[in-house]
């Protein structure tokens, strides 16, 4: 199959491109040129803000499924169906988890009652529009520079599902981690142990908190399946590995692997170095259903848990973030809530 991914040269791109040219297709990469693109893939160099401008460039290549991996918005969903309407067989679009009305419950968003989890396609989605404030997206346009000022995915979403004549696959994704995560998302409790902490700290209600989580090479193994087979189309699914584990069973794990005989300590959130608080209703957990995937296009993870969270590890010692992370390390704070605590 010939595939164009659009904004196929970032985190999760690179590895969609690898499990794809595994397969023997025939890839284009349309992104904005700032890192070169994996050999043997045809690239397009243009700006995802302006698809338009890169329309006739994009047909040329004819792609068979079209990958949009850093949709933002409604408009820019139906800037995608106009161009690529008769142009090609299908569009994958890449959503998010954030779609369901549990994460606005626990952002305090939106008022309860608590969502039942596990969430599936069919649970509720957010009533509101536009999950975060706009200085939240400020933050994350620094982090991910396609995200627009009116993000949101479920106008995206339902722009792309209802399209009569080209038919569209949406997958949520979870949070995603791995070699080249741009949130580090495992880099607080790494470097705490780097560093030789004797204690790990964790507000109760967060040390109890589950949400969906995805191993970056295991998320790309779903999108390459999900845009290689024609049972998707028309089908949304949520990816996410399964079971769901708690903050602490991650932090757990990844102590673990690195051998690290300390002791983790769970707060109660008055005693909890404020560094170490997130806002929010952490009653509400985000755990996701991944069985229709799993059921329909027989998706399993190509990488086992253990290995990802061994190769992320690595990869978190060797890249560590920038001073902007360093809010997350008061140990002085943390030493002192600890001593009241075993006092």
């Amino acid at each position: 199959m010939r595939i164009l991914l659009i904004g196929g040269n970032g985190f999760i791109g690179r590895f969609v491109v690898a499990a794809l040219k595994q397969q023997g297709h025939a890839l284009g990469v349309f992104h904005r040129g700032t890192t070169p693109a994996p050999a043997g893939v045809d690239e397009i160099r243009g700006d995802r803000n302006q698809l338009n401008a890169s329309a006739q460039e994009l047909k040329r290549f004819a792609p068979d499924v079209v990958i949009d991996l850093v949709i933002s918005s409604g408009p820019q969903a139906e800037e995608l169906m106009n161009i690529f309407r008769g142009a090609t067989r299908r569009v994958v679009m890449l959503s998010s988890i954030d779609v369901y009305r549990a994460v606005a419950v626990s952002q305090g968003t939106e008022s309860g009652p608590l969502q039942e989890v596990p969430l599936t396609e069919e649970s509720e989605l957010r009533r509101s529009l536009h999950p975060y404030p706009p200085e939240s997206v400020q933050v994350l346009r620094k982090i991910f520079p396609w995200v627009t000022d009116d993000y949101d995915k479920i106008p995206a979403e339902r722009i792309v599902m209802n399209n009569r004549e080209l038919p569209g696959t949406v997958l949520r994704l979870p949070m995603v981690y791995g070699p080249g995560d741009p949130l580090h998302r495992f880099y607080p409790v790494v470097k705490r142990i780097v560093d030789g902490r004797h204690h790990i700290i964790f507000p109760e209600a967060m040390a109890d908190w589950h949400s969906p989580r995805g191993y970056v090479e295991n998320v790309a193994g779903a999108i390459a399946l999900a845009a290689t087979d024609d049972r998707a189309a028309r089908r949304i699914y949520n990816v996410c590995e399964e079971p769901s584990f708690s903050e602490l069973e991650w932090a757990r794990k990844i102590a673990s692997e690195m051998q690290w005989k300390g002791e983790f300590v769970v707060l109660p959130v008055e005693r909890t170095p404020r560094h170490l608080l997130k806002p929010g209703n952490a009653a509400q957990h985000w755990t996701a259903d991944s069985a229709r995937i799993r059921h329909e296009l027989g998706y399993e993870e190509p990488i086992a848990i253990e290995e990802a969270i061994r190769q992320t590890i690595r990869w978190e010692r060797e890249n560590p973030p920038e001073v902007a992370f360093l809010a997350q390390f008061d140990y002085a704070a943390e030493d002192a809530a600890v001593a009241g605590h075993h006092r």
